[in-house]
């Protein structure tokens, strides 16, 4: 099957757009590559003494022949969040089948893992986003003792593999390999959980109710089951071609799923410098790899976060990717899986229907990905429309099936949910905006209303409970970006505003912070760029101006007279009480480096942009 025409030209603009940036990382990365000698055999008698000290003896002494690679593990592994509480027996399976393979391993470093579950609606939130970045930098930290041949990333969910991959990507000679631990099984169906929540917002459950359906949701080790960031961060290392193939959905605690925990120290093994097929991360993640993220994304009705994250995750690589791109390919890419939020089925369902082989293997005959790229497994991406099973207790691989074991949630190319992607961008006087549309019915996708505008979400939640939102009206809610307040997650509104809309009012949300990947049915402008506090036209709006939100056409603007408009002064706002608390100091240098959203919200500058410029 030949490309499609839109998938070829966006990638050539990208690669286009990138060639300078893009030249002088792949120099940079294939320069420290240190052909014949395994990384630590450069470093002195000391500094190997200090870095394996701690060793068993069987293992000190393959790290002193300087010979065997020797494979990094950076763990985000803690107990208080199901989705990484499964990585603890992560690193002693790893090592153990390292030595099989004739490497070593170690842990090189943890890294912070927060979950957005936990501080959605409170302070904390303000860090989240930014902890990509703090990722990232320990990631570096990790690798920085120059001990390792080939890297394993144990993360899962939200800003953890972005930020675990944007750090791999500054260590671009070092092969890597992402290990996920899978999803956790099916508690109670998403739409009873939504139901809960909504009768608790209107008051009509206590909150007893709502700790007991939200504990049968949330209910055992592994990653929530909704198809949030979380979860696309695992499609996205799948499509990406950083994942064994297959990986991505296997339930923890399982035998499969130690197999292929196993046999991912193999494969490490294998793509190290002294391995038989050296595969740095720089030769995986290129522009149509980039590209392959976006089309599945696309496709499967991925997280908004990730408008962001990819972004990060190509500029990181001296890739230039803007929401055009997104827009472009969102035209002709089919959404070809329905799982909550949308649609009813959890990700477990999904894996069970076809999974990750089946969408990878509809959409390269589709002409919608490029098979010609480097993953893991080799050349090709092909080998990622396999899955993996037990095979006399043995891990093999299979062909996906032929077949959805249920179009309910997974169809094929031919036959999707909807003919093209599930997100788009709104432009207009307002500004450039985001909006996940796969979720939100045709009848809710465009709202011309009046605007309440808010400058803190519990404004609105205060507004809600006192019965002055029973109308039609667009939400502004603006100083919610990353130099404001370091653009928190907007979830906890999603119960009031779905109330409103099942009342049949006419409602929406504008914003230029980020909704949940959760978030969905409530048609929602977000990542607003540029943010008010960077002198952005949303914070032109005023109470009662008539705002259109046309996710059909793209637009989002305020219906005003053009010279009126461009009279107006922006307001201000007072952002004190998002200084300090909950360890907030801490990142006032970061709220104040951090770019647009579109390009990738970032806090830190790379060195070859700042050249660029």
């Amino acid at each position: 099957m030949s490309l499609h025409p839109v998938l070829a030209a966006v990638t050539q603009r990208i690669i286009e757009r990138s060639r300078a940036t893009r030249a002088t990382y792949l120099a940079q990365a294939r320069a420290a590559v240190r052909q014949g000698k395994v990384e630590r055999a450069h470093l002195s008698c000391t500094n190997q003494a200090h870095a394996f000290a701690a060793m068993p003896d069987g293992i000190k002494i393959h790290l002193k022949e300087s010979v065997r690679p020797n494979l990094a593990i950076v763990t985000s592994y803690n107990d208080m969040l199901s989705a990484h509480q499964p990585l603890e027996t992560f690193p002693a399976l790893l090592k153990d089948e390292a030595l099989k393979a004739g490497a070593t391993a170690q842990v090189a470093g943890g890294v912070p893992a927060m979950c957005d579950g936990v501080t959605q609606g409170f302070e904390g939130m303000e860090l989240s986003l930014f902890s990509r970045d703090v990722i990232a930098m320990s990631t570096a930290i990790a690798l920085s003792h120059q001990m390792f041949d080939a890297a394993l990333y144990l993360g899962v969910c939200d800003k953890i593999v972005p930020g675990l991959l944007i750090g791999a990507l500054s260590f671009g000679h070092l092969p890597a390999l992402f290990v996920p631990a899978g999803p956790m099984t099916t508690g109670i169906s998403n739409d009873d959980k939504a139901k809960v929540r909504q009768l608790f917002a209107e008051g009509k459950v206590g909150r007893d109710a709502l700790l007991e359906s939200e504990s049968a949701s949330y209910h055992g080790p592994g990653t929530c089951t909704f198809y949030g960031t979380a979860n696309s961060n695992q499609m996205l290392m799948e499509v990406m071609g950083l994942h064994l193939p297959g990986a991505a959905f296997v339930n923890p605690n399982t035998p499969l799923r130690e197999a292929l925990t196993r046999h991912a120290a193999r494969v490490a093994t294998e793509i190290s410098a002294q391995g038989a097929r050296f595969t740095p991360i720089c030769d995986v993640i290129d522009e149509k790899a980039i590209v392959n993220g976006i089309v599945g994304l696309l496709a499967t009705g991925g997280s908004t976060n990730h408008t962001l994250h990819i972004n990060a995750i190509a500029h990181a690589a001296g890739i230039a990717v803007n929401w055009d791109d997104f827009d472009e390919l969102s035209a002709v890419v089919p959404l070809i899986v329905r799982a909550y939020p949308n649609g009813k089925a959890d990700v477990n369902h999904f894996h069970a229907a076809g999974g990750m082989g089946f969408v990878i293997r509809e959409l390269l005959d589709a002409g919608l990905l490029h098979d010609d790229v480097t993953t893991v497994m080799g050349r090709g991406l092909r080998a990622h429309t396999s899955e993996a099973w037990l095979d006399d207790g043995k891990l093999a691989w299979r062909a996906a099936p032929a077949t959805s074991g249920d179009d309910g949630v997974l169809r094929t190319a031919a036959n999707p949910f909807s003919a093209d992607g599930g997100l788009k961008v709104l432009t207009g006087n307002i500004g450039r905006a985001v909006i996940k549309v796969s979720a939100v019915k045709p009848e809710h996708r465009v709202v011309e209303a009046p605007a309440v505008v808010f400058h803190d979400q519990n404004e609105l939640l205060a507004a809600f409970k006192r019965g002055e939102l029973e109308k039609d009206f667009i939400a502004v809610i603006r100083f919610q970006g990353p130099r404001a307040n370091g653009m928190p997650e907007l979830h906890k509104l999603t119960p009031p505003l779905g109330v409103l809309q099942e009342r049949g009012f006419k409602v929406a949300l504008v914003t230029d912070g980020r909704m949940s990947g959760a978030s969905g049915k409530v048609p929602a402008a977000i990542h607003v760029s540029p943010e008010a506090l960077l002198g952005g036209d949303i914070g032109k709006v005023q109470n009662g101006d008539l705002v259109r939100l046309d996710a059909d056409k793209g637009e989002l603007s305020i219906l005003v007279e053009a010279a009126e408009w461009a009279a107006r002064e922006r307001a201000a706002a007072n952002l004190d009480a998002h200084q300090h608390g909950v360890g907030r100091d801490l990142f006032a240098g970061m709220r104040q480096q951090a770019t647009t959203a579109e390009e990738g919200a970032m806090t830190f500058a790379h060195p070859l942009w700042t050249a660029a410029k």
